[in-house]
């Protein structure tokens, strides 16, 4: 038997350093050569790092959250033969802890493809269960919990096969192919079982969730934010969409709201170009851009991305929907590559279905405006002197006071409800 001691390697050109993300291998545990072992976030996409041989995995450097620079001794593996331990130039010390603070595995942030869902595991025989005492949770990973959560699972009851009772994919993949159900010391009437509960979790804020706290922090803190509210009427603009959806090409994506809220700022920033733009805090300088390139703030399982729709002024309605469409899901699906996710001149917020009567959106920075989307609505309102049920939607917005003016910011969106308003008018 012999050793082999594995380095961060050259992760990308320009990178030095990598932050762990998630370690997917414990001291002891046998990998075959190719089978993923870490990910690690650097500053320009997510990666796995895959085992370097067939080995049990002797000890690792690092936890979650912490930054390995690239070639740097990060995982020892016991080999069969020789190994290379010999020619390695640095020592290893065993920093593998049960804790509860990995971090379930990112999909990759920029163009790298999303990791492989894990293989079934076929039903073995369970670990023994591990003693817990009252009020003490079963030791597992975010992923892990997820997991459980989704299958009606409770972890209480899992045998887990890692250091001190930590419970894996693999025991828990086990633990369901056994056909085993949550189940409570007692059920009462009705067939719902209540149980107190103590436990709490500690989540590491690292890799995508810390980037956007520190871009969430460096905005809010070097800009002041001012914030303008409106509502529009989108009765007639609504009708529009129907016709439009009804009477739509073929092939041709379904219009939602956002791709004429899209064409309606390509009309209003052309007339606000200081809307339309990026402030330089470092060289002083404020530079405003022809090209209007809209970022749409989307939601993933993986935290908030900002992907971006490009040139939008040369796009019809059509295009704007399908470009935006498959930026969006491409950024879901952790496909989305760097040129997708960089360049944006202004974002779009959407609260889809959440709605909400109001917000103060946080600016891009380094943009100098955003404009935040509610759902609409149906509402009594007084229309031309009657009571009537018109559709209103609400806008929230948030401009960098420093070089964009109230006045600037409240005339952007006045241009914007009254395209919106007037849906003929934003073809003509």
């Amino acid at each position: 038997m012999g050793k082999f001691e594995f380095k961060l390697p050259d992760i990308g050109e320009g990178v030095v350093e990598g932050e762990i993300v998630e370690w997917m291998v414990t001291v002891g545990d046998t990998v075959k050569e190719d089978d993923p072992i870490l990910s690690v976030m650097t500053d320009k996409a997510t990666v796995e790092i895959p085992a370097p041989c067939e080995g049990t995995v002797e000890s690792i450097v690092g936890e979650a959250g912490d930054i390995l620079p690239v070639g740097a001794v990060c995982i020892v593996f016991d080999v069969d033969g020789e190994g290379n331990a010999a020619e390695a130039s640095a020592p290893v010390a065993d920093k593998t802890s049960p804790s509860e603070e990995s971090s379930p595995v990112e999909e990759k942030a920029a163009e790298a493809p999303p990791a492989p869902e894990l293989p079934p595991v076929p039903a073995a025989p369970a670990a023994a269960p591990v003693a817990r005492a009252a009020g003490t949770k079963a030791l597992a990973s975010p992923a892990v919990r997820q997991r459980a959560r989704a299958a009606n699972v409770d972890l209480q009851l899992v045998a887990g096969s890692g250091p001190a009772g930590r419970i894996s994919h693999a025991d828990l993949d086990r633990h369901i192919a056994g056909g085993a159900a949550a189940a409570s010391p007692s059920m009462p009437m009705g067939g719902v079982a209540k149980v107190a509960r103590n436990g709490t979790e500690d989540i590491k804020v690292i890799g995508l969730r810390r980037k956007i706290a520190d871009g969430m922090m460096s905005s809010y803190s070097t800009i002041p934010h001012f914030s303008y509210f409106e509502e529009v009427d989108v009765t007639e603009l609504e009708a529009l969409r129907q016709h439009l959806n009804a009477t739509r090409p073929e092939g041709a994506p379904k219009l939602t709201y956002l791709p004429f809220i899209m064409q309606a700022l390509v009309k209003a920033l052309a007339q606000r170009p200081e809307c339309n733009a990026r402030y330089d805090d470092d060289a002083g300088v404020v530079t405003r851009h022809e090209a209007i390139n809209l970022g749409i703030a989307t939601q993933t399982d993986r935290g908030l991305y900002v992907p971006v729709v490009k040139h939008v002024e040369a796009m019809d309605i059509w295009q704007s929907a399908a470009e935006m469409m498959r930026v969006t899901q491409a950024t879901r699906d952790g496909k989305a590559g760097v040129d997708d996710l960089t360049g944006s001149t202004f974002t779009i917020t959407s609260l889809g279905r959440l709605g909400g009567l109001g917000a103060t959106p946080i600016i891009n920075k380094p943009e100098v405006g955003i404009l935040g989307v509610h759902n609409a609505k149906d509402r009594a309102v007084v229309h031309n002197g009657h009571v009537v049920v018109r559709r209103i939607m609400n806008l929230s917005s948030s401009w960098d006071h420093r070089v964009v003016d109230g006045h600037d910011g409240a005339s952007l969106v006045q241009l914007v409800k009254s395209y919106l308003e007037h849906p003929a008018t934003i073809f003509m």
